[in-house]
Formats: structure tokens, C-alpha cells, sequence
């Protein structure tokens, strides 16, 4: 679907664009990709890996700013949205600039895209906006509830538009693994909560998911990989076997576990062998044989959450993933 295309991925300098930007290009040889951020420096940077590479163009332009995406959409086939503020702390003491990024930006880019005819746009969201507790998580939620609803409420739209919702992803920058890798030569390692635990998933995962999801969407789905959890105590121990664990509290915003899927979902949402896929409720799309495929519908009961996970991720796991990974974790 991919081959031959041309690609704009919003926040593109980002782990999961930076990610995103190398394996499609290897997959797919699309036509063209176009990195859209906000971020000169990052895309300076990240413009040297490419300077020979005439597929890979670069965009200074935020998703604040509706005008400049009508600009940038001409003629573009799929767009990938992973721009967002996203540092829970900084979204609680930044409530007005987290919401017009993830809100705001989410409306610019989805009505652009339909003005555009832009082909399929695949949405990044966050366990978060899942039952959120902080700013950043309500702000997803609601980034994901527009998104579903410019699929399924539209006449005649030719844009179609799904979600890929995911866990904390490893060695992405802000995440705890790389905090906790700058920290282990201090001797103390801080930890929120001796029970807190996260779900977790790789980069090159979540660009799967992203493909997957261009495949198989027909508009209005979120689509959940299942991945496994992890207490950040055990990462802790991970990263610094020697070092001793300072309990903080947890912070402004944070959750003591995470959630993909809320009892709520359930009533639509059905598994298949590697994902979950939520349908949308509206015009009872959720009973759609089509978008429903070979999917096998959840129990009324049934939540997807960190500490009730059935797939736990071991130590050795952790332990040789950033062994085989040190120069790709970002922030260390």
C-alpha cells in the first residue's frame, strides 16, 4: 500500500519518527516522505542520515498552524500523526499549550487532510487516554475521539481516518529507561511507587502497528498491540543491580498502573492473534461484520491493563533488549 507513495508523518523528528522514517524506507520505497516538525535543530540533525537520500524531504510547520498543513498536503497519499506534547508533568503545568497541540492540531490536521483527499491518516495515541487521569491522557482521549468521529461522520469523505493506541515505548526519549540509564552512576535510583507497573513496547512495534493499521483500516477503529508489562521497580533493578531506590511519590498526573482498554470499550472491541481492535460506537459501526473480519468479540467484562496483564515482560528480556540497543536510546 505504501510502495511508491507520498508520506507526511507530523513530528516526524521524534523517536517514532526518526523509527517510522528508516523502516519504511527499507519496506516500502515510497515515492517520497516528508518529516514535518516544528523542531529546526532536530531536523537539521536528522537531515545528515538523509542528505543522499533525494526520498526524504523536510518541513518546518506545526499542527497548530492550519495553514501552513494546507500547504504541505498537496498531493500527499498518507499521513502518519505522531506530533503531540506528550511529558505528562509538563502538559499538567502547560494545560493551554498541550491543548492546542493535541486538540487543536488534531482538528487542523484532520480537516486538512479532508480538504486534501489525503488517502488514510493514522492517528498515535498513548495508554493515557485511556480512563485518563492527567492533561495529557484527556487531551489524547480527545484527539482520538476526533478522529474516530472524522471517519464515521462525514458524507463522502474519501479520507479515512484510525488510531493505534500503545504503551510506554522503550528507550524513547523521556521515557524511564533512558532517565534511569543517566541516573545509575548516582548510586540512587528514584522510583514513584514500589507497585507501580507499565506496558511496554519497541519502536520498531509500534511502526508495525502503524503499517498494519493502513492495511487493514476502513475508518473510526483504535487498534491496541498486546505487549507485555513490566513494574518499574524491575527496570530499576535492570538498569542498576547495585544502585539503591529512593521512593518519591507519584507525581502530578501519573497513574499507578495503565490502561489500553476500559471496561467501557469492551462492549466493541474484539481480538485477534497480535491486537485488539476497538470499534467505533457510532451509527453502530462496532457491529460491522466488515470492520469486525475475523475478530473475536472480548468478554462485556474484559479490561486490558498493566497489572492484570497475562504477558509480563522478564528481567534477561529487558536486560539484553538494552544491551543491543545502547546507541539508539535517546537522552543518554
Amino acid at each position: 500500500m505504501l510502495e511508491n507513495s507520498k508520506i507526511l508523518i507530523t513530528g516526524g523528528t521524534g523517536s517514532f519518527g526518526k523509527c517510522f522514517v528508516e523502516m519504511t524506507l527499507k519496506k516500502f520505497n515510497p515515492k517520497n516522505i516528508f518529516i514535518y516538525s516544528r523542531d529546526e535543530m532536530k531536523q537539521w540533525e536528522m537531515s545528515e542520515k538523509y542528505k543522499d537520500d533525494e526520498r526524504v524531504k523536510f518541513i518546518i510547520g506545526d499542527v497548530r498552524d492550519r495553514e501552513r498543513l494546507s500547504r504541505c498536503l498537496d498531493n500527499i497519499d498518507y499521513v502518519v500523526h505522531a506530533a503531540a506534547t506528550k511529558i505528562v508533568p509538563t502538559a499538567e503545568y502547560n494545560p493551554f499549550e498541550c491543548v492546542k497541540t493535541n486538540i487543536i492540531g488534531a482538528m487542523n490536521v484532520i480537516d486538512t487532510c479532508i480538504d486534501k483527499k489525503v488517502k488514510r491518516v493514522v492517528a498515535l495515541s498513548t495508554d493515557k487516554a485511556c480512563n485518563p487521569v492527567n492533561l495529557y491522557g484527556a487531551t489524547k482521549l480527545a484527539s482520538d475521539k476526533l478522529f474516530i468521529a472524522g471517519s464515521v461522520n462525514s458524507n463522502n469523505v474519501r479520507t479515512k481516518f484510525a488510531v493505534v493506541r500503545y504503551g510506554n515505548v522503550m528507550g524513547s526519549r523521556g521515557s524511564v529507561i533512558p532517565f534511569f540509564l543517566k541516573k545509575k552512576n548516582e548510586g540512587v535510583l528514584p522510583i514513584t511507587d514500589l507497585r507501580m507497573t507499565r506496558f511496554m513496547i519497541t519502536l520498531n512495534q509500534g511502526v508495525q502497528l502503524v503499517w498494519h493499521t493502513f492495511n487493514d483500516m476502513l475508518g473510526g477503529e483504535i487498534y491496541v498491540k498486546k505487549i507485555p508489562s513490566i513494574k518499574v521497580l524491575n527496570i530499576a533493578k535492570v538498569v542498576a543491580p547495585k544502585a539503591n531506590h529512593k521512593i518519591i511519590g507519584i507525581r502530578p498526573g501519573e497513574k499507578l498502573h495503565e490502561q489500553m482498554i476500559s471496561y467501557e470499550d469492551a462492549p466493541h472491541t474484539y481480538e485477534y492473534k497480535d491486537y485488539y481492535k476497538i470499534l467505533p460506537a457510532l451509527n453502530n459501526l462496532s457491529k460491522d461484520q466488515k470492520r469486525i473480519g475475523e475478530g473475536k468479540k472480548v468478554a462485556n467484562d474484559f479490561t486490558y491493563s498493566s497489572e492484570k496483564n497475562t504477558d509480563w515482560m522478564e528481567d534477561l528480556v529487558l536486560q539484553e533488549w538494552i544491551e543491543e540497543n545502547q546507541t539508539k536510546i535517546e537522552g543518554i
